[in-house]
């Protein structure tokens, strides 16, 4: 079900903003652009991925890894997302102008030309490769290729405009930081790496959904398919479950998988179960006709997924 907005469609926006963009980027000062640049990068979106690199790699070192190779990896990490999110932006700037939520963008701002964006989000892509293949070794470098074409490509062009799902498979392009912490440590990659990994895919649907809920008119006005512009939020509330519950399943598939220990066992378990009652939660208000509140499990979806992935660097340390 679509609502219809008053405001203009993405393309009757472009003329005045793209009158307006030059002198708008004519007056901001040098500290500003380099702002601006940054803010391509999504550096919000950056730290969380990181918060899920670091302790892969502790447990991938069984212990601490080598800090060189840490800061190696954070800094190949930070380059490909920040180069993904920029050419997601860069490709986003029609639907970014209609959305409430994405209309402080450089882009929409005039602050960032189109092709600077793009040729920033390439360079940055191209140097990130380059870099893992110079740092780490060359199968973190191609999973670091991998991760940005599919979030550039499989999802920012071919999925999210095209189908409710998009979150779904084209959230697996966040997913494949862990196999890169993981390769850049061992080398190769074996079953943890891949079980962390099912954790951050089925994480992903109840991480995003929510925020989908909150700004469904955004999307709608957009014409982006989001699930919850598509479906009621009774459908909605239940895929959430439904995926939260497949993410919990994951998160203790990995105590056999890496010999977690005890700690690892109570710290997933306590937070799984609040992330139920929360998950559940949203469904019963739906299944009730009362306001979702959804935004309370997207908070809490940051909170788990910082939470869990201390744990597994602890994991190292705690096994007894």
């Amino acid at each position: 079900m679509t609502t219809v907005d008053p405001r203009p469609s993405a393309h009757a926006a472009d003329g005045p903003r793209a009158e307006l963009a030059p002198a708008r980027r004519a007056s901001h000062s040098r500290r500003d652009v380099v702002r601006a640049y940054v803010a391509l990068t999504k550096p919000r979106i950056i730290e969380l991925l990181l918060v899920t690199t670091v302790p892969v790699m502790f447990l991938a070192a069984d212990g601490v890894p080598d800090l060189r190779l840490l800061l190696a990896t954070l800094v190949g990490g930070m380059l490909a997302a920040g180069g993904a999110n920029a050419l997601n932006c860069f490709y986003d700037r029609d639907i970014d102008q209609v959305m409430v939520r994405t209309g402080h963008r450089p882009l929409v701002t005039g602050q960032v030309s189109p092709r600077g964006a793009l040729v920033f989000g390439l360079t940055l892509s191209v140097v990130s490769v380059a870099w893992f293949a110079l740092t780490t070794n060359l199968l973190s470098a191609a999973l670091a290729a991998a991760a940005i074409l599919a979030y550039a490509v499989g999802y920012t062009i071919l999925l999210k405009r095209r189908t409710p799902q998009n979150i779904v498979w084209g959230g697996a392009a966040g997913c494949m930081q862990v196999l890169i912490g993981w390769t850049a440590v061992t080398g190769s990659l074996s079953w943890q790496p891949w079980v962390l990994f099912a954790v951050l895919f089925f994480w992903t649907p109840p991480h995003y959904w929510p925020l989908s809920l909150k700004f469904r008119e955004d999307y709608a006005a957009a014409g982006v398919p989001m699930l919850p512009v598509v479906a009621s939020q009774r459908r909605v509330s239940f895929e959430i479950v439904a995926y939260s519950w497949a993410m919990v399943l994951a998160s203790l598939a990995l105590v056999p998988a890496a010999g977690t220990g005890p700690v690892y066992l109570v710290v997933a378990g306590l937070l799984g179960g609040w992330f139920l009652y929360e998950a559940h939660r949203l469904q019963r208000r739906t299944r009730k006709g009362l306001e979702a509140k959804p935004m309370r499990l997207f908070h809490l979806s940051i909170t788990y997924v910082s939470l869990l992935f201390l744990a597994v660097a602890a994991v190292p340390f705690t096994r007894f």
